[in-house]
């Protein structure tokens, strides 16, 4: 994630600050990617600690405008856990921006997203995230770490998080914006496998059955079926990027990565994924000597990488395919 500062006082600010230690509040403006002085405020503010610049005075920002549905906020900590999930959301959005996707420049529809929560006043209810035509169902309830650490431990998952989640499942809303364009289903079949297969009764076989990635797929997840293995891939790419990124807007230096990197405007996909993976084994290092897990405790295989090159340049370059025209 890039680097802010302040447009009274140019202290340094991050990505989700409401306020300066100047006393000034702050705005972040997605369309020019940066604190400004004089913007609307989100209609949000005051409910979620929404920090981005609405659209239009007294409306919502673009990232709170693409929640349709959201969870009663006067229950449990439905509200808290709301803000956390939202501010997950606008940092994924940010990044998915450095490519054009949902900002001003791109004319394809946007996903509407159904922010549920567990919570509901009465009985619990069981959420079950996903995408379907458009409409992306997140669970916040899993903006709880101590919630979503008991599902990680429960699940066998390497990992687990709310930028991970808004990641998985935007990548099935991307593919559906990619597969009106004629070259790519032949190519995503060539490398995926063919999408058509019975979803529900792989995700069952899966269930019962869980295959070893084995090298060929990033998780067990990914085995399942071609869907899940390209929503994993984009995930996994979008970590690998913004962490590449992240480092490289603080200024670190490091062997192999060169000065003045800029992680999303690399267009070579394997150099990209070098980069990541040396930023990546260094940070492993460091958690190890604190006794703290993997920043990312993934193995890029040949055939993993090969994927992740495939996804890197429909996403990177959707708007030059002529993606939103289609779309």
């Amino acid at each position: 994630m890039q680097r802010f500062s302040c447009p009274h006082c140019g202290t340094r600010a991050y990505f989700h600050n409401l306020i300066c230690l100047c006393g000034e509040p702050l705005v972040y403006a997605p369309v020019v990617r940066r604190m400004v002085a004089d913007a609307p405020h989100c209609a949000n503010r005051p409910r979620i600690a929404c920090n981005w610049a609405a659209e239009v005075l007294g409306g919502f920002c673009a990232s709170c405008a693409m929640s349709h549905v959201v969870p009663v906020m006067n229950i449990g900590d439905n509200q808290r856990l709301l803000a956390s999930a939202e501010r997950a959301k606008r940092w994924v959005l940010a990044n998915l921006a450095e490519w054009d996707w949902f900002t001003p420049a791109d004319p394809g529809r946007r996903p509407r997203f159904l922010m549920l929560s567990e919570h509901t006043g009465g009985r619990d209810q069981q959420i079950i995230m996903g995408h379907a035509n458009g409409e992306i169902t997140i669970n916040v309830t899993e903006a709880d770490e101590l919630i979503r650490l008991k599902r990680q431990l429960k699940l066998g998952e390497q990992y687990r998080s709310m930028v991970g989640h808004f990641r998985h499942e935007i990548a099935h809303f991307l593919f559906d914006r990619l597969k009106v364009l004629p070259d790519f289903l032949p190519a995503f079949r060539a490398v995926f496998g063919d999408e058509r297969a019975d979803y529900a009764q792989a995700l069952k076989n899966h269930y019962a059955d869980p295959r070893d990635p084995a090298g060929d797929f990033i998780t067990s997840y990914a085995t399942s079926h071609p869907h899940e293995d390209w929503a994993e891939t984009v995930a996994h790419l979008l970590h690998l990027t913004d962490v590449a990124d992240s480092f490289c807007s603080t200024h670190l230096d490091m062997p192999g990565v060169p000065p003045d990197y800029h992680p999303y405007s690399e267009t070579d996909p394997y150099r990209l994924l070098n980069i990541a993976a040396e930023i990546t084994i260094a940070v492993n290092d460091i958690n190890r000597a604190l006794d703290n897990s993997d920043l990312y405790p993934f193995v890029l295989t040949v055939p993993v990488r090969h994927k992740i090159a495939f996804a890197h340049g429909w996403l990177q370059n959707h708007l030059a395919r002529g993606e939103g025209k289609a779309a």
